[in-house]
C-alpha cells in the first residue's frame, strides 16, 4: 500500500457513529477524493483491523458493503483493490450523456393522442402537488380509521407472507373477490358470482381493460357530455370514436343514441350519478337501454363510482341488477370511500368475458397488489368497511349542506348550487356576468382548487359552471374557504 493510501487509515476511528460505518464512510471518501487511487491494493482485513484497533468483524462488513457498491474488487489469491471505474463516476458519465442528449435535436416518435394531451397534464401536474381547498374526486381522508387499517395490513402480511412467490389468480385474492360480491349483491342489487369479479388497479384500469378487452380502433362509443374525462382519453388513446351524449332531467339521452348512433359497440355511463352533473338515469330509460344493448349485441359499461355517497334516499338498482342478457360491465372503487393514493376496484363481468378480461388484466399488469387486498377483504369481512361507510355518508351530507349555505350566504351574486342528493362534489352555475376563465382566475388567487364545467365537455358548454369538491374538508374549512373566495372577489370588483 501506499503511503498516500496508509495515511488515511489512522484517522477511521474518528468518525461518528458505528465502527464499521465509520470505517465504511472514510474509505469511500477517499476512493471519491483520489486518495485511494484505482488499483490501489488494500491492507488485508485482519492487517487493517490491528492498525485500527477495531474488530476484524467491522473490517469485513465494511469491506462487503464496499464490494457489494462497486468501490472494491477482489482478485484472487492477491487481495483487495480500489476499482478501476467506481460508482460515482459511472453517474457522472451517465449525467454526461443525458445533457449531451439535451442539447441534440430529437425526433419523438410518440402517439398523437398522448402528445395532444401533454400540455394538459404538466399543468395538471404542477397543480396537484399543491395543497389546495374543493379538489374534486377526493373523499373524507381525514375520517379513514388509519390506525385500525395498519392493524389489518400487519394481520394480513402475518397470514399471507408465506403465499409470496405463488401463482394468484389474475382475477384477484379470493376472498376478497367474496366479500366484494356478498357486499354489492346486499347493498346494489348486483347480480353475480365471485367469478364475476375481477380487482382492479382503479376504475381508470377497469376502463381501460373494456376498450382493451372488446373494442378496436374504428369502432364507436357514447360518453356523457359533458363526461369523465378519463373515460374519454382512455376511449381516444385506442383511436376510437367518442359520441357525446346530452343529459336532462331523466339522465343520458338514450333516444339518441338509440337513433343516431346505433353502430356505437360500447355505451359507458354513470347511471346512478351521472359525471359530473349528478344526474340520475331514469327507470324507463334503463330499461330501453338494456333492451337495445340486448337486442343489437351492445356493450353497455356502468360506472357505479359514487354509489354510497347518497344522502336522501337508499342507493338506487344497479344497472347490472336489471340486466337479464348480461349485456353489462359492472365498475365499482374504493378511493373515494378510502383515500385517493388507495388503487383498488373491482368490475363485475359477464360470464362470458370471465376468461376475456382475466387475460387482459394478466398482460396489463398480471395482478394487483396482493397485500391490500388482503386487508380489504379483512376491512369488509369484519363489517368495518360498512361502519365506514355509514360514518362518510353522514359527514358528508354534513359538509355538503355547509357548503350549499356558505355560498348562498357569500356568493349568491356569482353563482347558482345545481340540487343534488349525493356525490362528493357540487355544480354551480355562474351567472351570466362571468366566464369560467374569470372565476377560475378569483380561485387561483385565493388557493382554491375549483374545477370548470368545460373540462369534461367535448362539445362548446352553453353555460358556465364550476365544480367544488367538499368532501376532504370539515365544516369549518369550507366556510372559510368560501370567505376567502368572496373577500378575493369582492376586492377585484372595487
Amino acid at each position: 500500500m501506499s503511503a498516500s493510501s496508509s495515511a488515511y487509515f489512522p484517522h477511521l476511528i474518528l468518525l461518528k457513529g458505528q465502527i464499521r460505518d465509520g470505517l465504511y464512510c472514510a474509505l469511500r471518501n477517499a476512493i471519491i477524493e483520489g486518495h485511494l487511487s484505482a488499483g490501489t491494493k488494500l491492507p488485508s482485513s485482519r492487517t487493517l483491523a490491528e492498525m485500527m484497533s477495531i474488530s476484524r468483524n467491522s473490517v469485513l462488513a465494511a469491506f462487503e458493503r464496499l464490494l457489494d457498491e462497486g468501490y472494491l474488487i477482489t482478485k484472487p489469491s492477491s487481495g483487495t483493490y480500489v476499482a478501476d471505474v467506481i460508482p460515482d463516476q459511472l453517474i457522472q458519465i451517465q449525467q454526461n450523456i443525458k445533457q449531451s442528449a439535451h442539447r441534440s435535436a430529437q425526433r419523438l416518435d410518440i402517439n398523437p393522442h398522448i402528445a395532444h394531451l401533454l400540455p394538459y397534464w404538466q399543468r395538471q401536474a404542477l397543480f396537484s402537488q399543491e395543497k389546495k381547498m374543493f379538489h374534486v374526486g377526493v373523499g373524507c381522508i381525514d375520517l379513514f380509521p388509519h390506525q385500525l387499517w395498519g392493524k389489518l395490513l400487519g394481520r394480513a402480511w402475518r397470514q399471507s407472507y408465506h403465499q409470496l412467490g405463488q401463482f394468484h389468480d389474475p382475477k384477484g385474492y379470493l376472498p376478497l373477490r367474496q366479500a366484494i360480491c356478498q357486499y354489492v349483491r346486499s347493498t346494489r342489487g348486483v347480480n353475480c358470482n365471485e367469478q364475476q369479479i375481477l380487482i382492479v388497479n382503479g376504475t381508470q384500469q377497469a376502463i381501460h381493460l373494456a376498450a382493451y378487452a372488446l373494442l378496436q380502433p374504428q369502432d364507436q362509443v357514447c360518453l356523457d357530455e359533458p363526461g369523465y374525462d378519463a373515460a374519454l382519453n382512455v376511449f381516444r388513446s385506442f383511436g376510437i370514436t367518442v359520441h357525446p351524449i346530452s343529459s336532462d332531467d331523466e339522465g343520458m339521452q338514450i333516444p339518441e343514441i338509440i337513433q343516431r348512433h346505433a353502430e356505437s359497440k360500447l355505451i359507458y355511463t354513470a347511471p346512478s350519478h351521472q359525471f359530473p352533473l349528478g344526474v340520475t338515469l331514469s327507470l324507463a330509460r334503463r330499461f330501453a337501454l338494456l333492451d337495445w344493448a340486448a337486442n343489437q349485441q351492445k356493450w353497455i359499461f356502468e360506472d357505479d363510482y359514487n354509489s354510497e355517497f347518497r344522502y336522501g334516499t337508499h342507493p338506487i338498482q344497479a344497472l347490472q341488477g336489471l340486466d337479464q342478457q348480461q349485456r353489462v360491465i359492472y365498475a365499482g372503487t374504493f378511493t373515494k370511500m378510502m383515500f385517493p393514493e388507495f388503487r383498488l376496484g373491482f368490475m363485475v363481468v359477464p360470464e362470458a368475458l370471465i376468461d376475456v378480461f382475466s387475460a387482459a388484466k394478466y398482460y396489463t399488469d398480471t395482478r394487483s397488489s396482493h397485500l391490500e387486498q388482503a386487508a380489504l377483504a379483512l376491512f369488509i369481512r369484519e363489517g368495518h368497511y360498512a361502519r365506514h361507510v355509514r360514518k362518510v355518508r353522514k359527514a358528508c351530507y354534513e359538509r355538503q349542506q355547509v357548503l350549499i349555505d356558505a355560498i348562498q350566504q357569500d356568493l349568491a351574486d356569482v353563482m347558482v348550487v345545481q340540487p343534488t342528493d349525493s356525490g362528493v362534489h357540487l355544480v354551480c352555475w355562474l351567472n351570466d356576468s362571468w366566464t369560467e376563465h374569470d372565476f377560475m382566475t378569483q380561485c387561483a388567487k385565493a388557493g382554491l382548487a375549483v374545477q370548470p364545467l368545460s373540462r369534461y365537455c367535448q362539445l362548446a358548454s352553453q353555460k358556465a359552471a364550476v365544480l367544488f369538491g367538499y368532501a376532504a374538508h370539515s365544516p369549518d374549512e369550507i366556510k372559510m374557504g368560501i370567505q376567502k373566495l368572496a373577500v378575493q372577489i369582492r376586492k377585484q370588483n372595487r
